[in-house]
């Protein structure tokens, strides 16, 4: 199955991207059969050109089916569809079998199958903070809730990286995963033959020669292999699978085909070191999935070739709960009779624009056609056509961030919005996925935190409007937080009043500026900024001590360093002689009378006395000393080391923050007119001069102009 995301692989890259290489010729593509030397095999980084490059594209088996299969309970056997709505977004293996796909309606599919087990997504429903299985959820107040499936995506990523620890791993969708075995296969290729670890005295080459011929392989155990030469009129013959297997369309390899692993006999005089390669990863993959199968109970299937792309296709060669090895001595006759359309990013107007120019169906069909013959009607660009034909992908496996710089709650809505007041229910809606999302990121990373909010709301097929607003950091991350930012964007993007008609049929709220806040960081513009409100949210150094590590996070309260220069001269400064009075200096309370009857001196090992303005500068919330008739005075006056450490780290990091600012002061105190001004922030918008000069976008030449602009 897979997801609504598809895997990003051999997307045509930018025109820069080929600047310079020159139109490619025949020859560049020919290397099927490479000769691997031992600098190839004693390189470490060789990059997307190593001849003994393997990756794979491991998918999970119906993933959405398998993930409520396994949350319920249900025998694995039973027939079972996931719906959303009155669409199934998920059929198991064994509901296929009675010929249920996508395509069907729920009553349609009962039909077939009286027996089916139907699971509806969970919902996210006003008032509730997580999602659940509720009972008839309705579209028109509920949202669908892919969390569930998320986390256990995650876990399956985990047990890749775990089990391939040296190896690459890029999540390619909700339920694929690209690995690259390369350095773990030359890892383990020189484990096994260690004779090849050193390049032998009378080498005629040096590092340049040609390693010796590879031993034989045995591929029992390994899965099915691609046949070099398929028998015609048989599923095995190339081509005959498609590009790509979608969560519950039909398996066109669901045959058990046991002939297949026997398919390479004919050729073993042909086993490369690439061949050895594909056969050690295919080990390590069998191994990685049997473990995804025993600890978490979901079966996968898996594709093994020389690139991305290659992998991708082998991957839905034969499903379910197997995996597919496509040696390079296959390739050509895999390719030749496969539809080109089915190749990703060469099924829609580009595709159609090349079947009608040479009036050609397959693969085999367009390798005819002359890359410069192809590059004169579309393009220099279009060397990325001619290459995946022959089965070249230069993509690289990489992994992605494990932080999101972003988070997106989105609602088609069925009954458009009318009515300003209508929104603020799909607000609360909105803000209980991000509210979920958010605080299940933070329990992996507590440093996590959103730069902004952003609603953005659409009117038909218009383009999105959006309102964003800085959101501050405040300790709890609930439901009415979020929803407070949204409900105060939506008042200024919809308004309160009716009096203009709209028709909103599309709402989202994101976070943007996902980041880690680095601790103890601030930049001049934090001494350049009046103190807001948002500063009251922010959690003192010594309440929140035991959770977060030293050195902490100064509250801009506690310093001096809040005032902003005025008019480029003196800086205003909160310091002792503008505190409130209820917040008495320590000197000014050690006058208060000694039989008062609460004690209010501070305890002044959390301050300091600055040598240049001799004001005594306190961190934020200092606990107050105790009393020395007091019963809990040893307790109060003595701290753990621990506590120490962090006191004495906030303190040297508050007292390089006061320095800071009054070395800012001495700057805007100077007032040197012959000095070039500084800049410390950009202007908020670019002057008109400027705007006028951009020059206007050049129209997309090649075969750019054939993709759509998302």
């Amino acid at each position: 199955m897979s997801g609504s995301e598809g895997p990003s692989i051999s997307k045509p890259v930018s025109k820069s991207y080929w600047k310079g290489k020159g139109r490619a010729i025949a020859n560049d593509f020919d290397d099927l059969s490479p000769i691997i030397t031992y600098r190839h095999l004693l390189s470490s980084n060789l990059g997307v050109r190593d001849p003994l490059r393997v990756i794979a594209l491991c998918d999970s088996d119906a993933f959405y089916a398998a993930c409520e299969q396994i949350r319920l309970g249900i025998d694995p056997a039973l027939p079972l569809v996931v719906l959303q709505w009155d669409s199934l977004i998920a059929v198991n293996y064994p509901a296929r079998k009675f010929g249920i796909s996508r395509m069907d309606k729920v009553r349609d599919a009962k039909k077939r199958c009286p027996n089916l087990v139907v699971v509806h997504v969970a919902t996210y429903r006003e008032g509730e903070a997580e999602p659940g299985y509720w009972e008839n959820p309705d579209t028109r107040t509920h949202k669908v809730s892919l969390d569930h499936y998320r986390r256990e995506s995650m876990k399956i990523i985990q047990l890749f990286k775990e089990g391939l620890p040296t190896g690459e791993v890029e999540k390619a969708s909700i339920d694929e995963a690209f690995i690259d075995f390369t350095r773990p296969v030359r890892e383990e290729i020189l484990k096994r033959y260690p004779y090849l670890a050193t390049v032998p005295p009378d080498a005629p080459n040096g590092l340049d020669s040609p390693l010796p011929p590879p031993p034989p392989i045995s591929w029992e155990g390994r899965g099915t292999i691609v046949p070099v030469h398929p028998v015609k009129g048989t599923d095995n013959e190339g081509g005959a699978h498609p590009p790509a297997q979608h969560e519950g369309e039909s398996s066109m390899s669901d045959h058990e085909g046991d002939e297949d692993d026997h398919a390479v006999e004919e050729d073993d005089e042909q086993t490369t070191w690439h061949d050895v390669a594909l056969s050690i990863a295919a080990e390590l993959m069998m191994k990685i999935r049997e473990d995804i199968r025993a600890k978490l109970g979901y079966t996968t299937s898996a594709g093994l070739a020389r690139n991305k792309f290659l992998a991708k296709l082998t991957a839905s060669y034969k499903k379910p709960m197997n995996q597919t090895i496509l040696r390079n001595a296959a390739i050509p006759n895999y390719l030749r009779p496969m539809a080109f359309q089915k190749i990703r990013f060469l099924g829609g107007k580009l595709g159609k624009a090349l079947a009608e120019e040479y009036d050609v169906s397959t693969v085999g069909d367009l390798l005819t056609i002359s890359l410069e013959e192809m590059q004169r009607k579309f393009g220099e660009e279009s060397i990325w056509v001619y290459e995946i034909l022959r089965g070249i992908d230069r993509t690289e496996v990489k992994e992605k961030s494990a932080v999101n710089k972003s988070m997106l709650a989105s609602k088609n809505l069925p009954q458009p919005i009318t009515k300003a007041t209508e929104g603020y229910h799909w607000i609360r809606v909105l803000a209980a996925e991000l509210a979920l999302r958010l605080n299940e990121a933070r329990d992996n990373n507590p440093a996590l935190w959103p730069k902004t909010i952003v609603l953005h709301i659409r009117q038909g097929y218009d383009a999105f409007r959006s309102k964003q607003t800085p959101f501050p950091f405040t300790k709890n991350i609930t439901v009415d937080v979020i929803a407070s930012f949204g409900d105060k964007l939506w008042k200024e993007l919809v308004g309160t009043g009716d009096s203009v008609p709209f028709k909103i049929t599309n709402v989202q709220l994101s976070f943007s500026g996902i980041g880690v806040m680095e601790v103890g960081q601030r930049t001049i513009e934090g001494f350049l900024t009046t103190r807001s409100a948002s500063d009251d949210q922010q959690p003192s150094v010594l309440a929140s001590s035991h959770t977060v590590k030293p050195p902490v996070k100064r509250s801009r309260s506690s310093s001096p360093s809040n005032a902003r220069p005025s008019n480029g001269a003196k800086a205003r400064k909160r310091s002792d002689e503008d505190r409130p009075a209820g917040n008495a200096t320590a000197a000014e309370r050690d006058h208060t009378p000694s039989n008062s009857s609460k004690p209010s001196t501070r305890d002044q090992r959390y301050s300091f006395i600055c040598d240049k303005c001799h004001k005594r500068i306190w961190l934020e919330n200092a606990p107050l000393a105790a009393l020395s008739g007091s019963d809990a005075a040893g307790d109060a006056g003595a701290g753990s080391d621990g506590d120490d450490a962090i006191r004495d780290d906030a303190l040297a990091a508050l007292r390089l923050e006061h320095a800071d600012f009054h070395f800012a002061q001495e700057l805007a105190a100077a007032g040197d007119d012959d000095a070039p001004k500084r800049i410390i922030r950009p202007a908020d918008k670019p002057s008109s001069a400027t705007s006028k000069k951009r020059k206007k976008k050049p129209a997309d030449e090649g075969i750019a102009k054939f993709f759509q602009k998302r």
